[in-house]
């Protein structure tokens, strides 16, 4: 008997999350339905598509050949009826996809362009908000269906993980600095820092009591130009993705990784409620078209 769609888009739920809890939850059925519908489709095609293990799942060898089909098939509909979108009358759609200034000049600048392309029935609108607490903020009161955000994020938001992001010491030229650094040099270093109270200043708080360090602030600013600034003019040192280094101080600055390496997950979000197609089509484009970063070391 032939897979639905609706079993070939639980699979690949299992896959992606690594458990049934959490692909229930991101495709919005009960966890008893997904798991019946998975068992029918073994029992239909005669073999095991997935090994349990504990509160989590594995594919088997033949589970994931059937996902790489079933991934194809999947997209395969979405492209049909793209089509249609694209040829309908006042058919086109709009995704309204929120983050922040960061995140949209690096990563959402690579996804967005390609998934329109691919989706010409769709239009992604962007919205840029300043933190985290925006964007769930953003989520929460329905103003935007997805966001593009630095994980974790509330626990009552599904997420989608997408990549690891380098976090950075960027230092002003001649700061004469182990590369890579270790995490206690930081204390009593002069740095860059986002203003107190914001979200991203209280991140760093959170990061250097947990380390035990304590900077010195000498500019305190939530303007990324000012960052810049700040650091090039020799004011102190900053903590930033390694990803934007380049576009942002090109070479009048000095950069170093952190032993051990920091890495901060990055993903999109979304309220516990059933997705549009458009949302659906654009997580499914950008697990697999994010780019995938190592740590320089």
């Amino acid at each position: 008997m032939t897979p639905t769609l609706a079993q070939l888009r639980y699979l690949v739920a299992v896959a992606d999350c690594r458990s049934i809890t959490g692909a229930a939850a991101s495709v919005f059925v009960a966890q008893s339905a997904l798991s019946r519908a998975v068992q029918a489709m073994e029992r239909d095609l005669g073999v095991e598509l997935l090994a349990r293990r504990g509160r989590g799942v594995d594919l088997t060898p033949e589970g994931a050949r059937v996902v790489r089909l079933a991934r194809t098939v999947l997209n395969a509909v979405e492209a049909i009826d793209d089509i249609g979108a694209a040829h309908g009358k006042d058919t086109r759609v709009t995704l309204t996809l929120a983050t922040t200034p960061t995140l949209a000049l690096d990563l959402a600048a690579d996804l967005v362009p390609d998934f329109t392309r691919r989706h010409p029935g769709i239009d992604v609108r962007l919205q840029q908000h300043d933190g985290r607490e925006a964007l769930v903020q953003e989520l929460g009161e329905g103003r935007c269906e997805l966001a593009l955000v630095d994980l974790p994020v509330d626990k009552d938001l599904s997420t989608h993980h997408l990549q690891e992001r380098e976090v950075v010491l960027i230092s002003p030229p001649g700061s004469h600095l182990p590369d890579p650094v270790p995490f206690r040099m930081l204390d009593g270093l002069p740095m860059v820092l986002p203003t107190p109270g914001t979200g991203r200043r209280t991140e760093m708080e959170a990061l250097f009591s947990c380390l035990g360090v304590r900077p010195v602030p000498t500019l305190e600013v939530d303007e990324r130009l000012a960052w810049v600034t700040g650091v090039t003019d020799g004011r102190g040192s900053l903590i930033w993705y390694r990803d934007v280094v380049l576009r942002a101080f090109g070479s009048r600055a000095e950069v170093r990784s952190f032993t051990p390496p920091l890495l901060r997950p990055v993903g999109l979000a979304h309220a516990r409620r059933p997705l549009s197609r458009a949302a659906r089509a654009f997580i499914a484009h950008a697990r697999r078209n994010a780019p995938v970063r190592e740590p320089v070391r």
